[in-house]
């Protein structure tokens, strides 16, 4: 869920300083930044890679470097050269210390390379910066839900419902959160949400979970009917529907979509423990 998408809006911001600028030297550096976009809005992040390194190298100093370098460590993370992102990244953070958008990015490369502690404190910076920004808030609160910190992942997700309550991001929050705390209900309006506007299979899956846990068999079973539909080799969908099937008393297809579920990558412990009762 935790995805990392590359901020066009960045490259773009580099390009408008460059509308009125004289020099020779200067011109070439808004060219390669144009290249980079252009290359950016293509797909082809080893060219976006070159040009922006280009462009740096023709004037270190350029106080906009900031903005490319951020850009060159989401492009090096995208091709999973993760050492060259963290790089660009700190040496962005090492010029502007206070630039929000730095940390965000190094706290999303940070969670990748399994930093969590790094990433935690990237997000929590921004925080004590902007204490409304939204992208640290989500990764802060679900890092802190994750870990087990449920009223430090309340204060984030409350910031998201109050700063951007329809967003996919505050709807995965909420949804995690009422459901992992035992909260169901108050899960279900997210999870339908998210399978309007994305319908990824964990979403049919969380929402299948909720009704189940309420007792809504027939909701569930409807849930689970279309998810698989959609996503016939989901093993949440397959884990889910055993669910279903032992409190409706069908015990033999319960153990066979059981079976089935474990076959497709299901957590095998999880799954046995349907049939405990």
């Amino acid at each position: 869920m935790l995805k990392t998408p590359i901020s066009l809006c960045l490259a773009m911001a580099a390009l408008v300083s460059f509308a009125q600028v004289p020099s020779d030297e200067e011109d070439v550096y808004f060219l390669l930044s144009g290249e980079a976009d252009r290359a950016i809005a293509a797909g082809d992040f080893p060219t976006a890679a070159d040009r922006l390194n280009e462009a740096i190298a023709i004037d270190p100093e350029n106080p906009t470097n900031v903005l490319l370098l951020s850009n060159l460590g989401i492009i090096y993370n995208i091709l999973d050269q993760d050492s060259l992102a963290l790089a660009s990244l700190d040496e962005a953070h090492r010029r502007a210390p206070a630039m929000t958008v730095v940390l965000v990015n190094r706290g999303k490369v940070r969670m990748k390379t399994g930093d969590d502690r790094g990433a935690f404190d990237d997000f929590t910076k921004v925080i004590q910066l902007d204490s409304v920004n939204v992208g640290a808030r989500y990764y802060h609160g679900m890092m802190a839900l994750y870990g087990g910190d449920l009223a430090g992942a309340e204060r984030d997700f409350s910031v998201l419902e109050s700063e951007a309550p329809d967003s996919i991001d505050t709807c995965i929050a909420m949804s995690s959160l009422y459901s992992m705390s035992g909260r169901d209900k108050s899960a279900i309006p997210y999870y339908k949400k998210l399978i309007e506007r994305d319908g990824a299979p964990e979403f049919y899956a969380g929402l299948a979970g909720c009704y189940l846990a309420c007792g809504e068999l027939s909701d569930a079973s409807a849930i689970i009917d279309q998810g698989l539909r959609l996503y016939p080799d989901d093993p949440e969908l397959y884990y889910y529907r055993a669910w279903l099937r032992r409190d409706s008393f069908l015990h033999r297809e319960a153990r066979e979509d059981a079976r089935h579920a474990v076959l497709l990558g299901a957590d095998p412990v999880k799954v046995s423990r349907l049939f405990e009762k």
